[in-house]
């Protein structure tokens, strides 16, 4: 027997920017914003971190951070594997 837990999804974080900046101090609001006006060219949009209601942008914060640890190799900076 299913319940109504069953087939509901988990809780999505999503913020404004000015919220999201508040909760995590790494970035400024203005660093956020030029992330999300570059949205397309660094696949930001893709990832899926990004909810548009009409003019508002809220970031979901999950799909941030994986979004986040997806740049960590793509900034142009080769891994370096060391194979002793």
């Amino acid at each position: 027997m299913e319940t109504a837990t069953d087939n509901q999804t988990p809780s999505t974080t999503l913020h404004t920017v000015a919220q999201f900046s508040e909760r995590h101090p790494f970035i400024s609001q203005g660093g956020l914003r030029f992330q999300i006006f570059n949205s397309k060219e660094n696949d930001l949009e893709k990832s899926g971190a990004l909810v548009r209601l009409g003019k508002r942008v809220l970031i979901n914060e999950s799909k941030y951070f994986n979004w986040i640890d997806t740049q960590q190799n793509v900034s142009g900076k080769k891994e370096v594997i060391n194979n002793d």
